[in-house]
């Protein structure tokens, strides 16, 4: 499948709008994404509308449970079905999170921050070019939110992601709305961390909801996307200056299907206007 067909905001594939969207084509969500955690291996019902809509619709594929950066020995059987699934999707890439998720074989269910220092860096590099090494596609690294920083840093977090992406040589799956909660849990500028970046290796965007509580905001995925992550995606993308798919993300309080629909055609109205006055400035 042409990545060139993945551009505009899509939607992830959730459990309480499977029915729905199995059975309602034309629905306008030019492709969806999908955590292939939430579909290896599962059976009934839920799983085969699961498997009707990847069969049908363009897919994009993102982990949860890959703990990049860990020590735990990658799991063969399930790189083999992940492989598997990935071919079957006809993903253009596969993304996963910058962070490590399990130790000695435990899920910690959590998306937690590698050290910022130059062993992490040196140690993640070489855990995802052996992860590239084993998966069909282009892998994908997405920045994550955290809350406080393991140990004593020797690099700000925009120096580690750039480095683990350059060295690694793999794209960037770049969260907006976590580059926005970090800079208000961290007081630093959004915009001016992302005019540091590597931007040239972004290939997708995510955007989502947060929620404060007390003195931390928290990537919740659980509320409407505010204006000034929509602001910051539409600067992002200007920066670009070429259009990438955006994901919406919604994983708690989930609306009902048409509520979803709304907010994504609202995000869509301003990645369009986004990408005019992009293609006006460059005529």
């Amino acid at each position: 499948m042409a990545q060139d067909r993945f551009t505009g905001v899509g939607i992830g594939l959730r459990r309480p709008h499977l029915e729905q969207v199995a059975e309602r084509e034309g629905h306008g969500v030019p492709f969806w994404e999908t955590c292939p955690e939430n579909v290896i291996g599962e059976g009934g019902r839920f799983h085969r509308m699961a498997c009707a809509i990847l069969d049908r619709d363009p897919i994009l594929t993102h982990g949860l449970a890959m703990s990049v950066g860990g020590f735990d020995p990658w799991d063969k059987q399930y790189l083999h079905d992940l492989s598997d699934f990935i071919l079957r999707t006809g993903t253009p890439w596969h993304s996963e999170h910058l962070c490590f998720t399990s130790v000695d074989g435990s899920c910690l269910h959590e998306l937690l921050p590698i050290p910022f220092t130059r062993e992490a860096v040196r140690h993640t590099i070489t855990r995802v070019r052996e992860l590239q090494s084993r998966l069909p596609v282009p892998l994908l690294l997405e920045n994550i939110t955290y809350y406080a920083e393991l140990g004593a840093a020797e690099m700000d977090e925009a120096d580690f992601i750039s480095a683990v992406l350059e060295g690694a040589d793999v794209g960037w799956l770049l969260d907006v709305n976590n580059v926005y909660v970090n800079a208000l849990n961290f007081g630093f500028d959004p915009k001016e961390w992302l005019s540091r970046m590597p931007l040239d290796r972004v290939a997708q965007l995510h955007i989502a909801g947060h929620k404060r509580f007390g003195d931390i905001t928290v990537d919740t995925h659980g509320a409407d996307v505010i204006d000034p992550v929509i602001d910051l995606m539409q600067w992002t993308l200007s920066r670009l200056g070429r259009p990438v798919p955006v994901l919406l993300e919604r994983d708690n309080h989930i609306p009902d299907f048409d509520e979803l629909l709304a907010e994504r055609t609202r995000i869509q109205y301003a990645y369009d206007a986004t990408l005019v006055l992009t293609e006006v400035r460059h005529d």
